[in-house]
């Protein structure tokens, strides 16, 4: 719990700085409403008295100034919510939500995202920022209910030492309250996964990419049933704790009623024997009758402040987990401008979160600066593991990878990958123009007309371009009034935005053409062989190309091969066949189906 005033004040002092006349406003509410209840009580027992001491001049104005107060009262409540509410809505989705993807996305790997721990508190604190700022003002308004619930009690005090008990009974309920909510957050914690799987199968029931596969198997209703299951395994155990909560918050109030009746018969019982005056009385009452909104009002905005730690863990845990991603980020070498050595791989091993089985395993290979390497092997033999190590994506757990004698976790990410390129099996779709979508492979260079159009020609994406309604200025994305692509002509886009960048070090192709049509990928491939070759000459770039297709590597300088996880094989085509060893026996399975 320490950690979270610090918390508060940070995000107090980030609505400060970005939100300062919306939190100034509803800074100075907040404090007006902690005095006008005590200023209106005082100023009718003022007034009550002067009536009896027969001075009606001070009766009047004391009057008058209970009713102000009063008025100002009723103002200042729906003020206060109105201002409070506009301002954490604006912190929360016009800051914090921002800053959350921000950090989320400048985590230099992505192992991370393949973590359920990860994942159910990154899904809790997306849809929750504005749950997370409104704690802050949960805080100041439990402040300011315990600063009002305070000076309520001593007025009371002021009558008679014994009323001053009451602040006992009001702080049952709250403690009540709490127990109820630890057991609400356990619970929410517990079903995260259930909740994300119910998520899922929603949108994938009624999602057009599915929708086509659902229908033809007939397995509609299958998913809605394992969803209606998911939401009874998410639901059915948080609604029970919500009974639990229900029956720890009225076994509190309870205590408190009974507390409340036992002052009120203090109260009759001094008036009925003459103790005090009757301006005491009228204190009495007003400050009786508006304890209970008091109290209520402490309740809530402490519970809500005890309750969003159901937010506020995940957050906490999720900034704690970022920053020693950050930490482990130690790289600030820059990368030579040139490559003459290579890429050294000694002994790479690495094991995905979750598994035991290791997806590489004590992999050495070398991949010589200007070279063509292709890494083939069966599904599941580690592949795209290794790419995604070259690109600092995932960190070895064991051995070491150089490039030109220096560690490649030396290097600065950024500007590593500031020297990278790459087409990836699973490419993006990004949903702007197209001429933004292409430009988004050298961001320098992003809105560059004409390196853009020399991307598209070498990666013979011209004729795309040309099928399109307003070139490069079309908008992709249907679902954004635009016009959707087809799974080839996306990845052929993909393509383009790798071909952007023109002083690459490394250069990966993982499956780049897994979506074209055979005339097409071999097009592609002698394309990109011979930019390969280009850069090679250049820049002395490395070329890592990832194919299931045995046929379209053969031509390169080095070929790897996988088998789970490991380099079991490693040659030149000619080399390996003439092994006869598992690249020649899986090079003519797959020759002689294509021949069949």
């Amino acid at each position: 719990m320490t950690t979270y005033p610090k918390l508060w004040r940070e995000l107090l002092g980030l609505s400060l700085r970005r939100q300062r006349a919306y939190t100034v406003a509803t800074l100075a509410a907040v404090v007006c409403s902690v005095l006008v209840v005590a200023l209106c009580a005082l100023a009718l027992r003022e007034a009550v008295d002067a009536i009896v001491r027969g001075d009606t001049g001070r009766a009047i104005a004391a009057a008058a100034v209970a009713g102000i107060v009063y008025a100002l009262n009723l103002v200042l409540q729906d003020t206060a919510g109105i201002l409070r509410v506009t301002t954490n809505d604006r912190l929360g989705r016009l800051e914090l939500h921002p800053q959350v993807h921000r950090d989320l996305a400048k985590t230099e790997g992505l192992d991370h995202l393949e973590r359920t721990d990860f994942l159910d508190r990154v899904s809790i604190v997306r849809s929750s920022t504005g749950h997370i700022t409104m704690s802050m003002w949960n805080a100041v308004m439990a402040l300011s209910n315990a600063l009002k619930l305070l000076i309520t009690v001593l007025l009371l005090g002021s009558v008679s030492p014994w009323l001053a008990l009451l602040l006992l009974f009001a702080a049952i309920p709250v403690w009540c309250d709490h127990r109820g909510q630890g057991v609400v957050r356990r619970v929410e914690v517990e079903t995260a996964e259930a909740y994300r799987l119910h998520q899922h199968l929603s949108e994938l029931a009624v999602g057009a990419s599915g929708g086509k596969e659902l229908r033809v198997s007939g397995s509609a209703g299958q998913i809605v049933d394992r969803q209606a299951q998911a939401w009874r395994d998410a639901m059915g155990p948080r609604t029970r704790a919500q009974f639990v909560a229900a029956a720890w918050k009225l076994t509190g109030w309870l205590v408190f009623t009974a507390g409340f009746v036992g002052a009120l018969a203090l109260i009759t019982y001094r008036a009925a024997h003459g103790h005090g005056t009757v301006g005491d009385l009228v204190l009495t009452v007003t400050i009786a009758a508006s304890l209970r909104q008091t109290v209520a009002g402490t309740v809530q905005s402490t519970t809500a402040t005890a309750g969003s730690r159901r937010v506020l863990e995940p957050y906490l845990w999720l900034r704690r987990h970022l920053r020693g991603e950050a930490d482990r980020s130690t790289g600030s070498e820059r990368p030579p401008a040139r490559l003459t050595d290579g890429i050294v791989l000694s002994d790479v091993s690495y094991t995905y979160p979750g598994t035991d089985r290791r997806a590489l395993d004590g992999v050495t290979a070398t991949l010589p600066a200007g070279a063509v390497i292709a890494v083939v092997g069966e599904y599941g033999s580690g592949k795209s593991t290794l790419v995604k190590l070259l690109g600092k994506f995932y960190r070895a757990d064991s051995g070491t990878i150089t490039v030109d004698g220096r560690g490649l976790a030396e290097l600065d990410t950024e500007a590593w990958r500031a020297r990278s390129t790459a087409a990836f099996q699973d490419f993006g779709r990004f949903r702007t123009t197209f001429a933004r979508t292409v430009g988004l492979g050298d961001l320098p260079h992003v809105d560059d007309r004409e390196r853009i159009m020399r991307a598209l020609e070498e990666t013979d994406a011209t004729r795309l371009l040309a099928s399109l309604p307003d070139g490069l200025d079309t908008q992709l994305g249907r679902e954004l009034g635009g016009v959707d692509l087809s799974e080839g002509q996306w990845q052929r886009t993909a393509l383009a935005r790798a071909a952007m960048r023109t002083d690459p070090l490394l250069f990966v192709l993982d499956e780049p053409t897994a979506s074209l049509d055979a005339p097409s990928e071999q097009a592609i491939f002698e394309q990109q062989m011979a930019r390969a070759r280009t850069l090679g000459r250049t820049t002395g770039a490395v070329t890592v190309i990832v194919s299931h297709r045995f046929s379209t590597v053969t031509g390169a300088d080095k070929i790897l091969v996988l088998d789970k996880g490991r380099l079991v094989e490693s040659g030149s085509h000619d080399e390996l066949m003439r092994l006869g060893g598992r690249y020649a026996e899986l090079y003519g399975l797959q020759a002689t189906a294509y021949a069949d």
